[in-house]
């Protein structure tokens, strides 16, 4: 990729030129473009359909009908199809000889797919599942790794109008049940084998449990690898599906769909039953994500010659929502970089500079993880400058984006300087006054935040914006999005409720089977009808800047892969010896994420260590090694409300610091004595690790624990 040959501009001053030459529209600064995109709602979304030029075979007959969230309607009478909006590129990236994919695994094997082998692979998928009979609104389920082909099946189903939703096979059978029985898929396209953290692991017998817990499954499609110990009988092979190119897959064209048809099922889980599945549409996708990935992660496409943006690489498993945010990319017509595998090496022998070099040998420009990612590297004493002289260069990288948890202005500082000097051996040392990211300039942090439940980011990044260490840099256009106090209030300033006071185009049309919408507004609206509360403390500054403090509710959010407590206890309750449980996500500003997990045992048991194991094993093989606590506490008792229910967020709050009196209603449980251990421990521990405490073992490595 040539470099740029004019004074790099970012995508967001480009949209805003646009806005002045199409629109006479003309912003002194970015908070006045914010806030006449979260005033001027159908204006803003119009503009972002023009500037991007999305088609429609019918016109729309509004932009937004209905006024109160969550009972809105999205440009009705548009059609659109996500693999549409990709194929767009195809012509133009093909001519400038830049791949869609490139992707490459653990054990060194790379695979680049060019854009038209792309769309040539997802039209033989899309024809051999109709061939199959799967039509529009049916489910097709995916247990599938980080790779390639999980990207042609994602983009075979949308092209068809089929529903997505997708498992990582680090899950257990009963966690991924739990979410695929809800919405009875037609199809199942899994993986027999994975490779991770150094070792082949064995699916199959997952894949066949699978199989049996689904009774609405009329085919299983298995992609085949290495690592299983027997076929899997009577299924069909995802590399034949794929390896044709007769006349129909040349013949064949995504559907045009409804703007809100449905794209995908993504899994949110709250405190309480079985996961949410949450629904969304492909229009309001689309158009989120070509305001997140363009203009907000300033990723553009990667034949551009202006662009800076050709290489977009986030670290993610298929079971996070950033694997959706990640394939996005090619919406923009970027070349997008996968890697399947460990972040921090082997189990057995950590190395937190595995993803650097990877991202050194793909010339990455645009490099994502979870915070946490960055918080190991620096703790394992990653020295990025060192890699650079060793030949791994990584001068390509521009910016670092970074979610799932706040990131601590310590890890921040640590990655700049490390860049910094990266840069100066590269022998294109940083340029007073240049622009963050761009040619010449320092390191750019892109540090966003937003969720699995509208798929996008309700903060993010502003190449053009100051850079301060530990905050973020603005709210996101669009994102009519205020920090709320007790009142429901909007303070600046001071730390509140993350609440969303107008509608965006990529909220859950609704939730699968939710009668009524009820779980879906008792989720989002129940606390201030017609108004979005999220679910994190925020402070919005002063300046525009912001920063989150962590979950204001008792969802166990382990840096950015969100589980309901529900599913955690029914994994540790299930041991015998366990009579209750309870369990916190602690989060600090600039500290780790810290779960401690309080077992109430059988009497005249006593928590030992391999107790402990045990617990530890069951919450791997149920649920994910992710969300293995990072402490487990033998108690007296699990403190409930009268009515039953496990008193989790005042227990959080008691943890954090907060005092008894504020948090605790004695006279609302129905065990009050038991509280007395809990104000000593808090009193006690704290329940706050050191601020040099090493990381959680959970924390960005599924192999952990």
């Amino acid at each position: 990729m040539a470099a740029p040959t004019a004074p790099y501009v970012p995508q967001i001053q480009r949209y805003q030129d646009w806005l002045r030459e199409h629109r006479g529209l003309r912003f002194e600064d970015y908070d006045a473009l914010w806030r006449w995109s979260t005033t001027d709602v159908a204006a803003f979304w119009q503009s972002i359909w023009d500037y991007f030029g999305l088609p429609s075979p019918t016109p729309h007959r509004a932009v937004l009908e209905g006024d109160t969230m969550p009972h809105v309607r999205w440009f009705p009478g548009a059609q659109t199809n996500y693999a549409r909006q990709v194929w767009r590129h195809v012509e133009a990236a093909e001519a400038a000889a830049q791949p869609a994919l490139i992707a490459e695994d653990e054990l060194g094997r790379v695979r680049q797919v060019g854009w038209r082998a792309l769309r040539q692979q997802v039209a033989a998928l899309a024809t051999g599942l109709q061939a199959l009979g799967v039509q529009p609104g049916d489910r097709v389920a995916a247990y599938l790794p980080n790779r390639a082909e999980t990207v042609v099946a994602f983009l075979a189903c949308a092209s068809l109008g089929a529903i997505w939703s997708v498992c990582a096979p680090d899950m257990g059978t009963a966690a991924v049940l739990d979410r695929f029985r809800q919405i009875e898929p037609s199809v199942l396209i899994a993986a027999d084998g994975v490779h991770y953290a150094g070792r082949p692991l064995d699916r199959s017998a997952t894949v066949r449990e699978l199989r049996a817990g689904l009774p609405t499954l009329r085919h299983v499609i298995t992609l085949r690898t290495p690592y299983a110990a027997q076929r899997l009988a009577d299924t069909l092979d995802f590399g034949a599906l794929v390896d044709r190119d007769d006349a129909a897959v040349r013949a064949f064209e995504p559907a045009w769909l409804p703007f809100d048809h449905p794209l995908w099922i993504v899994y949110s889980s709250g405190t309480t039953g079985l996961p949410k599945p949450i629904v969304h549409g492909h229009g309001g996708i689309v158009l989120t994500a070509l305001a997140l990935k363009v203009l907000h992660n300033d990723i553009g496409p990667s034949y551009d010659p202006n662009s800076l943006g050709e290489r977009f690489h986030w670290y993610s498993s298929t079971g996070w929502v950033m694997w959706n945010a990640q394939i996005a990319g090619l919406l923009g017509g970027t070349t997008v970089v996968l890697y399947d595998g460990s972040p921090g090496g082997r189990k057995d022998e950590p190395d937190w500079s595995v993803l650097w070099r990877f991202a050194a040998r793909h010339r990455v420009t645009f490099f994502g993880a979870g915070a946490a990612f960055y918080g190991n590297a620096m703790k394992a004493g990653v020295d990025l400058p060192a890699l650079q002289a060793a030949g791994h260069d990584l001068s390509a990288i521009r910016a670092l984006g970074s979610t799932g948890s706040p990131l601590p202005e310590a890890v921040q500082r640590w990655g700049s300087a490390q860049f910094e000097r990266v840069y100066a051996l590269a022998g294109h040392p940083v340029q007073p006054g240049a622009l963050p990211g761009g040619p010449g300039g320092p390191l750019w942090w892109c540090n966003i935040s937003g969720g699995t439940d509208f798929c996008g980011a309700f903060i993010g990044g502003h190449r053009g914006l100051p850079q301060v260490p530990g905050q973020m840099q603005c709210r996101q256009l669009g994102c009519a999005v205020q920090a709320w106090d007790d009142q429901g209030q909007p303070v600046v300033g001071q730390v509140g409720e993350l609440v969303c006071v107008q509608p965006i185009p990529s909220m859950p049309l609704y939730f699968w089977n939710d009668v009524g919408h009820a779980r879906y507004l008792s989720s989002y609206f129940d606390t201030y009808p017609g108004v979005w509360r999220h679910g994190d403390w925020l402070e919005v500054r002063a300046d525009g800047g912001c920063v989150i403090y962590g979950r204001s509710d008792a969802t166990l959010n382990r840096h950015g892969l969100r589980m309901g407590t529900s599913e955690l206890y029914a994994a540790v309750e299930a041991l015998p010896e366990v009579l209750d449980s309870l369990v916190v996500d602690l989060e600090y500003l600039g500290r780790p994420s810290f779960m401690p997990l309080f077992v109430m045992l059988r009497p005249g048991l006593t928590l030992d260590e391999p107790l402990r194991e045990r617990i530890r094993a069951a919450i791997r093989a149920r649920l994910s090694p992710r969300f293995v606590p990072d402490a487990i506490e033998q108690v007296p008792d699990i403190p409930r409300t009268l009515s039953g229910k496990k008193q989790e967020l005042p227990i959080k709050k008691l943890l954090l610091g907060q005092p008894p009196e504020r948090v605790l209603n004695r006279d609302a449980m129905a065990n009050p004595e038991c509280l007395a251990w809990y104000i000593a421990y808090a009193r006690d521990h704290a329940a706050v690790p050191p601020a040099d405490a090493p990381m959680s073992p959970a924390s960005g490595t599924i192999g952990a624990s």
